[in-house]
């Protein structure tokens, strides 16, 4: 799913092209239109949700307005979505922690993912790193599952249930290592808390931590190396097969949305992601082109909350 520059490019204006093509849908929005980000500002997530906003605007003729409803490994936001009127008008930024890991760990998510909701559209799909501080003593993997069996190690994750905590556990398991798991509301203060030194790691998307120079990647969870930085390997390089996964990020709406309004915010979203400003910005999440159906995205859906309900129960995860 990560491509060169060249082959982005280019997969956008096929993009750009085959949504220009189409007949103007025939809704529209009468009011703004909410889009409920699931989690804290300042990660991935957020950053991702507000990059659609801003090229939906034009297209809708509408405001999309984003509203942070962080919490319980994006189930809040996600829920509240969920039972909302399906006019069109709220949807929320869904992704692999609260549409397959969140609902295939935990008990309590108080929504199915494929009968409760109008999937609309891929954004981007990014990798996760495994990270340390950059002035630290662990320098590679192997170093850090060396320390992780000698004594206390400690990873952050962005809530439990997260692709953050259940990669943890995988990690742990496929290393036969217990590195202990300190659960935070979002990426951002787990970050902050590696550089301060109260935890040794974590493992977040691309986009949270390749950025920082003061933080370290040991490893990306594709299966490849991220062509944005191939000096660091991928985590199949060391045999840790059971944690090669990409984070995918789309939009999604109430269940029993008219298939008009889930079109034209499908063809929104294409058109907007499709902008100059839009490939810049997913460049540098060393994202991959995002030239979804609706129908392929919730596809994508159903087949990620399939493969990470056996991972769990295989694995014996849970995340409450």
């Amino acid at each position: 799913m990560f491509l060169p520059r060249r082959a982005l490019v280019a997969a956008a204006a096929a993009v750009a092209a085959g949504a220009g093509a189409q007949a103007q849908p025939g809704w529209r929005p009468v009011r703004p239109v909410r889009l409920v980000v699931p989690f804290t500002p300042g990660g991935t997530t957020d950053l991702l949700g507000r990059l659609a906003a801003r090229g939906m605007e034009p297209v809708l003729g509408q405001p999309v307005v984003v509203e942070n409803r962080g919490g319980a490994g994006g189930a809040i936001g996600s829920e509240l979505v969920a039972k909302s009127s399906p006019d069109g008008h709220v949807v929320v930024l869904s992704n692999i922690a609260s549409q397959a890991i969140g609902p295939a760990v935990s008990r309590h998510i108080g929504y199915d993912s494929v009968r409760d909701f109008t999937h609309i559209g891929l954004i981007a799909a990014v990798s996760s790193a495994i990270v340390v501080a950059a002035d630290g003593p662990i320098r590679t993997l192997p170093e850090l599952i060396d320390r992780a069996r000698a004594g206390n190690i400690r990873f952050g994750s962005t809530g439990i249930g997260t692709s953050s905590h259940v990669k943890l556990e995988l990690l742990n398991r496929a290393a036969g290592v217990q590195i202990l798991h300190a659960p935070y509301r979002g990426s951002a203060p787990a970050v902050a808390d590696v550089l301060g030194g109260q935890i040794e790691g974590l493992i977040a998307a691309v986009p949270d931590v390749g950025r920082n120079d003061r933080l370290r990647m040991l490893a990306v969870t594709t299966p490849e190396r991220a062509q944005r930085w191939p000096e660091v390997p991928s985590v199949r390089e060391f045999g840790l097969t059971s944690l090669v996964a990409t984070n995918w990020f789309g939009l999604s709406g109430p269940a029993g949305m008219p298939d008009a309004a889930a079109d034209a915010l499908h063809d929104s979203l294409a058109r907007g992601l499709a902008s100059p400003e839009a490939q810049e910005r997913l460049l540098e999440f060393g994202a991959g082109p995002n030239s979804m159906s609706r129908q392929d995205y919730a596809a994508l859906v159903a087949s990620e909350l399939g493969r990470w309900a056996r991972i769990a129960r295989e694995a014996n995860i849970q995340g409450d």
